[in-house]
């Protein structure tokens, strides 16, 4: 397994060389920017993938998290990486909806069954404001769990750490900054 350090290395080669999209773009928020950080294209590729993994579970282990997991289509990725990176053992993933399912069990977090006081690492891909990581907050405080910290692949510095760390009351580090990825962007 990779140590952290390049771990770390490889996640932001990774992300700079598929993840960073330089042109205006309209963000989640409704806020327009002048690059767009797609992390997906580079997680759902191997190399990213592994050391998300490993970083990932080396930050739930950090927080003594049982589980890891948040807002799906964001954290799917993570969790999966987390628990698979060899680094996770005892961590199990789950995803949260954006909608309850309307038909089976209707859970409003998938995967498995979770006991109230499970301590919870919450991961996000990208954070710009926090909405998307608050509402996953949100959702896992009802359902009985406990929120151990809170990570994302790269934090934008746009406000979101202050949204996520008072929703959550725990801890909030992300892997990696807009100023990791994007030293030199028009907005610093």
């Amino acid at each position: 397994m990779p140590d952290q350090e390049s771990a770390r290395e490889t996640l932001l080669a990774e992300l700079r060389e598929h993840a960073l999209v330089i042109g205006e773009v309209t963000l989640s928020s409704g806020r327009t920017a002048q690059y767009y950080v797609d992390a997906k294209r580079a997680l759902l590729r191997p190399p990213a993938y592994r050391a998300a993994g490993v970083l990932v579970a080396a930050e739930a282990a950090d927080r003594g998290a049982d589980a890891v997991g948040g807002m799906t289509m964001g954290a799917d990725p993570l969790a999966c990486a987390a628990i698979g990176s060899g680094e996770g053992d005892g961590l199990v993933a789950f995803f949260v909806r954006k909608e309850r399912k309307e038909h089976g069990l209707q859970r409003w977090i998938e995967g498995p069954e979770l006991a109230a006081g499970t301590r919870c690492l919450v991961v996000e891909d990208v954070v710009t404001t926090g909405g998307s990581t608050v509402r996953a907050i949100e959702r896992i405080r009802e359902e009985g769990l406990e929120v151990a910290g809170v990570t994302a692949v790269v934090d934008r510095l746009a406000g979101g750490a202050e949204a996520i760390e008072k929703a959550a009351g725990a801890p909030y580090r992300p892997l990696l900054t807009i100023d990791d990825l994007y030293p030199d962007r028009p907005d610093r």
